[in-house]
């Protein structure tokens, strides 16, 4: 029998309709926890992003897993909405040890390679408010759960670490606050969290191959290296499922009180707690792009797959 070191514990996961969100939900269900699965995506309606994907999908993925799954639909920018999901966790289990913010649904708003002058001002905010609004709200009301018990983690999922984003601009200013603010909220947490004994972590994957951008190669996870003949440099993406791995791991450990306050890379975790991605590899991308990338050179990967 596979181990699951998560039986018993309880993890929200708040974005999970698809991409890093579905996939942390399913490693952390692969790991024994009930997971409860939120975003705006159901079978019934789809969101903004107008994408397939589904919160309940998601949860069968999670049951599947070996965890319990439980889709829930919630608009994380409503307060009572989500406060109507925290009192139903209280009820329903009676404890939350894992909350991963990872809210986000800002891609088709940014405005890439524009001065701030010429960038529109509507789907800027949309943006601001769908990355950081709805990651302050949430855990407004999850955390007074979250710290009954000692040890409870919070994840912020962003894009870059802390270092990588204080020395590069991400192309657009309301996508470069959006992803700075993440990784703050994260250290904002850690010092909340300290006295309960919780941690409280920015993480960010490397070049993810979620639905979308395998879409946009035109490739599969089962032949998605074909899409280097398009991009070279898309030999050091990873799969959701790697920094799924990385939250899993991060919730098993009994000293994760060591990484409060930090921001780390999925690669980063994977050096210390020695899972790998689904094809067994250990990239690290933000280190690749941080030290080895010359953009006019062809990608040499090696020893990043």
């Amino acid at each position: 029998m596979t181990e699951q070191p998560l039986a018993g514990r309880v993890a929200l996961v708040a974005g999970a309709t698809r991409g890093a969100g579905r996939q942390i939900a399913v490693q952390l269900g692969a790991a024994g926890a009930t997971v409860y699965a939120t975003g705006r995506s159901t079978r019934e309606r789809r969101s903004e992003m107008d994408r397939p994907e589904t919160i309940e999908e998601t949860a069968e993925m999670v049951t599947a897993a070996g965890g319990t799954g439980v889709a829930v639909a919630v608009d994380h920018l409503e307060a009572t909405q989500v406060e109507g999901l925290v009192n139903r966790i209280d009820d329903e289990q009676g404890r939350l040890d894992v909350l991963v913010n990872d809210v986000w649904g800002g891609d088709p708003l940014t405005t890439w390679h524009k001065p701030v002058w010429e960038q529109p001002l509507e789907p800027g905010f949309r943006l601001l408010r769908l990355a950081v609004d709805t990651h302050i709200i949430t855990s407004h009301y999850a955390l007074p759960l979250l710290i009954r018990r000692p040890g409870g983690l919070v994840v912020e999922v962003g894009d870059g670490t802390t270092a990588y984003n204080r020395d590069n601009y991400r192309l657009s200013v309301f996508y470069d606050l959006a992803k700075w603010s993440v990784n703050r909220l994260a250290f904002a947490w850690s010092k909340d969290l300290t006295e309960a004994g919780g941690t409280s972590v920015a993480l960010t994957p490397g070049w993810l191959r979620s639905e979308m951008m395998l879409e946009h190669y035109g490739v599969t996870e089962d032949n998605w290296l074909d899409g280097t003949s398009k991009e070279p440099h898309f030999a050091i993406s990873e799969s959701p499922a790697y920094v799924g791995r990385a939250v899993a791991a991060l919730a098993a450990d009994p000293d994760k009180a060591r990484w409060n306050g930090t921001s780390v890379s999925s690669g980063e975790l994977a050096k210390v707690y020695g899972f790998t991605d689904l094809d067994g590899s250990r990239p690290d991308a933000w280190r690749y792009l941080v030290e080895v990338q010359d953009p006019g050179k062809p990608a040499d990967v090696t020893g990043y797959r």
